[in-house]
């Protein structure tokens, strides 16, 4: 709103108390969005942590770090509209990670326990599995 619109509508009682409910309506709305972004972005840092912690190896958290990033944006409740892929790894069908824990569906570290599981099993290794991505964009 430029200064000369806003002096005319505090000039007029009616639309001052108008533009001031809406002034407030927004304000509330960028209040109410900036808990549900940071507790996007907490979760995506603590589910970084748990795997740094888990994977131990600096080099193997990078490759694992790199496919997460891809696949799911460190977001553990990704999921993907139109295979149903899920979680921070993509698994699909997403089912497959109750082999590491019942609380598959909310719980990063069983994610990532499944993930680390499933790269070794099939690719050997965390970085293996990031070389298979970086040749065909999925693993």
């Amino acid at each position: 709103m430029s200064a000369a619109s806003l002096l005319r509508t505090v000039a007029t009682p009616k639309k001052a108390l108008a533009g001031a409910a809406l002034a407030a309506a927004a304000c509330g709305t960028l209040i109410a969005a900036t808990p549900a972004q940071a507790a996007t972005t907490g979760t995506a840092a603590s589910a970084q942590a748990t795997a740094k912690k888990m994977i131990g190896d600096s080099a193997e958290f990078q490759c694992f770090s790199k496919i997460v990033q891809h696949e799911s944006n460190w977001n553990p409740t990704a999921t993907n509209a139109s295979s149903g892929a899920y979680g921070l790894v993509q698994a699909l069908p997403a089912s497959k990670m109750a082999s590491a824990g019942s609380d598959w569906k909310t719980n990063p570290a069983t994610q990532i326990e499944w993930g680390l599981d499933y790269m070794k099993d099939r690719y050997g290794s965390a970085c293996d599995a990031w070389s298979f991505w970086q040749a065909n964009h999925w693993y």
